[in-house]
């Protein structure tokens, strides 16, 4: 006598695969039915798509987007939040939980090159600090289209101690929207990559062991 369970599964795995084999044949007879213009015109699309991120990346690339600088003057902040759409600005003095932010946001500068990433000197800017009231010190101002939308006061909202992780600050700037930002932390999915590949060659160093 069969198994009735073991009945239901097979005939459940079957649906699975058949629903599987049904779309893999829609997107074969959708390709099929393509002739050479349109290929052609999603290729040129594609190209154009291309051509267009190449310019903004090489536009980015111009304005200093990619690396973290330092902003010599109040007067030169206006030019910075003007010339790009999206700024971190890193209001700071010379103490240590200023130089731990630094290290963060010169990390996120090089995998955000979408955002400029920027610092001034708080006290050396005393107008800006005022019209922009700069209090705590390192304060991050987070502007999109020439406003400051929002701020990183201290590390408050990042554990509320200086050792808060870079996947913590970059999360934070992504809930404001000034970096752009897909499900996972781009650094900690790279980590977690890392992880299962090590996972993997444990796991097959293990499997070689035991026989």
């Amino acid at each position: 006598m069969e198994n009735p369970v073991k009945e239901i599964i097979e005939k459940q795995v079957l649906t699975v695969v058949k629903a599987v084999e049904d779309k893999l044949d829609e997107e074969i007879a959708a390709l099929d039915r393509l002739d050479l213009e349109d290929i052609e015109a999603l290729r040129e699309r594609r190209l154009q798509q291309m051509k267009k991120m190449a310019e903004k990346r090489s536009r980015w690339m111009s304005l200093g987007h990619g690396e973290y600088s330092e902003i010599p003057s109040e007067k030169d902040f206006f030019s910075v939040v003007k010339a790009s759409e999206r700024v971190v600005c890193h209001f700071y003095r010379d103490n240590w939980p200023c130089k731990v932010v630094d290290k963060h946001l010169s990390i996120l500068a090089k995998q955000h090159i979408e955002t400029r990433f920027v610092k001034i000197h708080a006290e050396k800017s005393p107008y800006l600090a005022e019209k922009l009231r700069i209090v705590v010190l390192p304060t991050l101002a987070l502007v999109k289209n020439a406003k400051v939308e929002d701020y990183v006061v201290g590390f408050d909202e990042l554990g509320g101690k200086d050792d808060f992780s870079t996947e913590e600050l970059e999360e934070r700037l992504a809930k404001a929207e000034v970096i752009h930002f897909e499900g996972e932390s781009s650094m900690r999915a790279s980590k977690l990559k890392s992880q299962s590949r090590s996972v993997r060659q444990s796991s097959n160093a293990d499997s070689s062991d035991s026989e």
